[in-house]
């Protein structure tokens, strides 16, 4: 962590003091027939069409992996943040194909 991170603690004259940071350490990435995906279509700014996967559970390095291979799946762009990966286009039945066969418990969801 780097210093200018760091609040509150400027100095301790106490040998075993330990800093905390607080900070929530990720949670541990679950198997994919543990996983609870929902895959939704959404509409962002400029009318422009994207398949969400929402309810990811684990690393945030596990879930890039995941929007990597979906990304060259789908043959498009995408991103992967705030738990939850945006692949530009309308591509629901085929990433919910996808990820069944590969094992995720996975549905459509919203209209």
């Amino acid at each position: 962590m780097s210093k200018k991170q760091r609040s509150g603690i400027v100095y301790s004259t106490d040998p075993t003091f330990q800093y905390n940071d607080d900070s929530d350490e990720e949670p541990e990435t679950l198997m994919p027939n543990q996983q609870e995906l929902k895959v939704w279509l959404e509409r962002k700014g400029g009318g422009k069409v994207v398949t969400a996967i929402k309810g990811w559970t684990g690393k945030t390095g596990d879930m890039e992996d995941l929007a990597k291979q979906l990304k060259t799946l789908c043959g498009t762009g995408g991103t992967a943040k705030d738990r939850e990966i945006l692949i530009q286009g309308d591509f629901r039945d085929k990433i919910l194909t996808w990820l069944l066969a590969k094992g995720y418990k996975a549905k459509k969801a919203g209209g």
